[in-house]
């Protein structure tokens, strides 16, 4: 957002509007308060890259084009106590998501751990969501998803696997939990479509096209990643020298068990064309609850978490670096500095946003960028 103009809206007014959105277009209201709830919250934490931006491209524009189910409907395909396979039927991810959280925390409460594989969802947000619902009951949340071919296998050029986050949430006696949410490509689509925004082109490694070499073209990589012709690397980047199979290897991993589990659809299968046509993405995703008091005191458990952290963060420093961060710190710092300013909005989101208001008729909305 270097060299131009950022307005700064306020959370519960951003958050109202995309309520609205949601409900304009046939979202109930329950459940346009959860999709909402989980957007602003990565505006909140400041993961720019899964919050209002997306607002429009993936969940306002995919419903007009009648391929994410408003009306989300979930079914329990298989239950155990401490399992469960649910089929989301191409119905809002945040609404099935946070179903299916809240179904693993129930069976931890009850057996120390809980499971739950979901099949035929879409894009659920950011997966640190699903992980601090656990870690707000005392438990160890763990959460994956697979997505649209986008990484290359390593020694490979062809778009096979998703960005495929893996993410885990830990409660401590800190003021913020260790969430660790990333995807297991160097970088992902989101944070592509942040660099477009901006207008910057994108660090070397992080996109290769199809002889294996790098590009940094950021506006034609997003088109070319829908195609085919350009490709995410794996984390730890191109070729085995700076572990990327070990990215690649995490990659497969929650592939495995976003498909395999509950009889879902995967690679290829995601890429939401079908005879030309735009189809659901019937993305699976997985969710874990581990109730720590089945294993120790919760409260030793947070002190021993909190100790591990604080001689992470206190250990010596590289020449010139301030500081050392643990996972969940830097969200828990733009909370802090955003709680009182909002959501930070640019050009391309003003645009976004003032179309939205526009074609849904939400004249009750005026924003100071208009």
């Amino acid at each position: 957002m270097e060299n131009e103009q950022v307005y700064w809206i306020d959370f519960n007014y951003l958050e109202n509007f995309m309520i609205d959105v949601f409900k304009a277009v046939g979202v109930p209201e329950e459940h346009a308060k959860i999709c909402a709830e989980v957007l602003i919250t990565s505006d909140k934490r400041g993961i720019d890259s899964h919050g209002i931006g997306r607002l429009k491209p993936i969940y306002y524009d995919r419903i007009k084009d009648g391929i994410l189910e408003v009306n989300t409907k979930i079914d329990i395909v298989k239950e155990t106590p401490t399992t469960a396979v649910i089929d989301g039927n191409n119905g809002l991810g945040h609404v099935i998501g946070k179903k299916a959280m809240e179904m693993a925390i129930e069976k931890a409460k009850v057996y120390g751990m809980g499971m739950v594989a979901v099949r035929n969802s879409s894009h659920y947000g950011i997966a640190g969501y699903y992980a601090t619902m656990a870690t707000e009951q005392g438990m160890i949340g763990v959460t994956g998803t697979n997505a649209r071919p986008s990484i290359a296998p390593t020694f490979g050029v062809e778009n096979m696997l998703g960005t495929n986050p893996l993410t885990f949430g830990v409660p401590t006696d800190e003021q913020f939990p260790f969430v660790l949410d990333c995807a297991t490509s160097t970088s992902q689509r989101g944070k592509i479509e942040v660099y477009d925004r901006e207008n910057k082109e994108l660090p070397e490694g992080w996109v290769i096209d199809e002889e294996g070499n790098s590009r940094v073209d950021t506006h034609q990589i997003l088109k070319d990643l829908t195609i085919g012709k350009a490709a995410l690397t794996p984390l730890g980047g191109i070729g085995e020298e700076t572990g990327g199979y070990k990215g690649y290897g995490y990659a497969t991993v929650v592939e495995i068990l976003s498909a395999a589990l509950q009889g879902g659809a995967f690679l290829k299968a995601l890429n939401g064309f079908e005879d030309g046509k735009k189809v659901p993405y019937r993305l699976g995703h997985f969710f874990m609850a581990i109730n720590v008091e089945a294993f120790t005191e919760l409260d030793s458990f947070k002190s021993t978490t909190g100790e591990i952290l604080r001689a992470l963060r206190n250990s010596k420093k590289a020449p010139g670096m301030e500081r050392i961060y643990t996972a969940g710190e830097k969200e828990y710092e733009a909370w802090l500095y955003r709680k009182d300013k909002g959501v930070p909005v640019n050009k391309a989101l003003e645009q976004d946003i003032l179309t939205l208001k526009k074609e849904l008729g939400l004249n009750n909305y005026n924003f100071s960028f208009e």
